[in-house]
């Protein structure tokens, strides 16, 4: 079995590589960067089980080849608004298991928009938001949901500690923060278009406590929760703090152990319409490295016949049951969870 990881050279792809080849898979380095992805070859030392493919993303049958010789496809290279589309139609024509690390709503609503009749007909399973933002946020608002009637609104909340962007990601801030038409989830309805960034405040639970966020956060949880939640509204929040750090914007250059020492609280709050509701949340260090174990998760569980019972491009909790694959991330050490018994 070999596993694509579409932007190996970047953090998350060496963190995604690592994980696979601890857990015993042979590895496929792909992406743009042929010297990079040589290098990370020569410096793995396992030629038997890590190979090189190079794939720009403009070259659709370089693409195909990697899919066509792959059995499941963990997409870590962002913005997803610009690499997302190529990659999945990719993973989607081939039949093969996709996940990817987008937290970008437009790139997660379009997988859903442009690629559910390819998926049926090929029979492949994707997954966006595999990841911490978006991903976490979609298992536990399922996981605290679950059995309650009559919810008026999920909220998810992250506090975030010591965040150090990559190239990447500081790209993908920046498409975020200059977009004007944002999707929303309110009074039942989903909505694209301006909205008004404000200030709230959201009740984390101990050590943390009741913290200053942003609304919204632009996370996928608006496009992906309403599909297994019957919700009237889902908003996300992040700490205001998070941005208010002098490092987070000016760490393209940290080193692996820097960025490892993130600490996180994701919380989410579900309120009935008649009083009431539930709570969820995990707490971890390391976004990056949670971030990776729960995608390369999903995808061996894809590969060996565990998830959806039909093809289909589908939110974290629609692929897996939410609270046991949230207790499995727990059992590996990727965080502390406080969930609802079952």
């Amino acid at each position: 079995m070999a596993i694509a990881v579409y932007g190996a050279t970047g953090h998350t792809g060496r963190l995604v590589t690592a994980e696979l080849l601890a857990r015993g898979q042979d590895v496929i380095l792909a992406g743009r960067d042929e010297r990079g992805l040589r290098a990370l070859a020569a410096e793995l030392a396992a030629p038997d089980r890590v190979h090189v493919h190079v794939a720009p993303l403009d070259d659709s049958e370089a693409l195909r080849r990697l899919a066509r010789g792959a059995d499941a496809l963990n997409h870590c290279a962002g913005p997803f608004t610009t690499t997302g589309p190529p990659v999945a139609a990719a993973a989607a024509e081939a039949g093969i298991p996709y996940v990817d690390h987008a937290i970008e709503p437009h790139p997660v609503k379009h997988l859903f928009d442009a690629f559910q009749g390819t998926a049926e007909r090929t029979g492949a399973v994707l997954i966006p938001q595999m990841s911490f933002y978006g991903g976490f946020g979609d298992l536990l608002a399922a996981a605290a949901a679950a059995g309650l009637p009559d919810v008026e609104k999920v909220t998810v909340g992250y506090a975030v500690t010591g965040w150090r962007m990559t190239r990447g990601a500081v790209s993908t801030a920046n498409l975020l923060i200059g977009e004007i038409d944002r999707i929303s989830y309110a009074d039942g309805a989903q909505r694209i278009g301006p909205v008004e960034v404000r200030n709230s405040v959201f009740p984390f639970p101990p050590p943390v406590g009741p913290r200053t966020t942003i609304v919204p956060f632009p996370s996928g949880e608006v496009v992906t929760v309403p599909r297994h939640v019957p919700t009237r509204a889902v908003e996300v929040q992040l700490t205001a703090s998070t941005f208010e750090e002098e490092q987070i914007f000016s760490s393209v250059d940290a080193s692996p152990q820097e960025r490892a020492r993130t600490e996180f609280t994701v919380a989410v709050q579900v309120v009935r319409a008649g009083g009431g509701g539930r709570n969820a949340h995990v707490r971890g260090r390391d976004i990056w490295r949670a971030a990776a174990v729960a995608s390369v998760e999903a995808v061996l569980r894809l590969t060996g016949g565990e998830g959806p019972c039909k093809a289909g491009v589908f939110s974290p909790a629609e692929a897996f049951e939410a609270a046991g694959f949230l207790r499995t991330l727990a059992d590996q050490g990727v965080f502390e969870a406080a969930l609802p018994e079952p």
